[in-house]
């Protein structure tokens, strides 16, 4: 949940990347940093295990500017891709106001993707959140990886499996070269901060 502050006119909203292990949501972190280091505050927090995965999250501050006589900073967080650091997934999805969701576009990895979603919206009902009424953006990473001919899901696969009913905007991407990834962060923050709007 967005802490307001009134008497400062300051608002700190919280988008979580979640998704499967290894899927790219710690690249994308990093390489946002890379792009705006100039504007954020502070410095990317990471702990990685030996598996190259986030143990427990990465954040980010980035300042956005004002909305409604407000200065917005927002967080950016990932969660652990693997299935048994669920305790430490739900922790960081508490006070979410958005979440991206990093799906990998790998054929091998189609069912980590479905059961990664699922667990999405399971892990926001324990915080009375519906999936449907949360600011949320897909990214379909690893493009890239069709220069390899590494079999790929196409977009309408990846659109069928997860976005299907939620509907929500939808980026193909590669947290690598940095295609999409900051149109893909933009979306995520228009539409949190939007959704912040009557509270401010």
């Amino acid at each position: 949940m967005a802490l307001i502050n009134p008497d400062k006119k300051e608002a700190e909203v919280k988008l979580v990347y979640y998704g499967p292990g290894r899927a790219g949501k710690t690249s994308n972190l990093k390489y946002i940093y890379n792009k705006f280091e100039k504007r954020i505050k502070g410095k990317l927090a990471s702990i990685d295990t030996n598996g190259d995965s986030a143990l427990f999250y990465d954040s980010l501050p980035l300042e956005v500017g004002m909305v409604k006589g407000y200065k917005v900073k927002v967080q950016l967080y990932t969660v652990p891709g693997q299935v048994k650091y669920n305790a430490t997934k739900k922790l960081v999805l508490k006070g979410v106001d958005g979440v991206v969701f990093v799906a990998d576009s790998m054929v091998l990895r189609q069912q980590l993707n479905i059961a990664s979603l699922q667990e999405l919206k399971e892990n926001l009902a324990i915080f009375g959140k519906d999936i449907l009424q949360t600011p949320l953006v897909f990214q379909y990473n690893k493009r890239d990886l069709a220069e390899q001919d590494i079999p790929l899901l196409s977009y309408d696969t990846l659109e069928k499996d997860l976005n299907n009913q939620l509907l929500a905007p939808s980026f193909e991407a590669s947290a690598v070269t940095g295609f999409n990834v900051v149109e893909t962060v933009k979306k995520a923050i228009s539409l949190t901060v939007a959704s912040l709007q009557d509270k401010l």
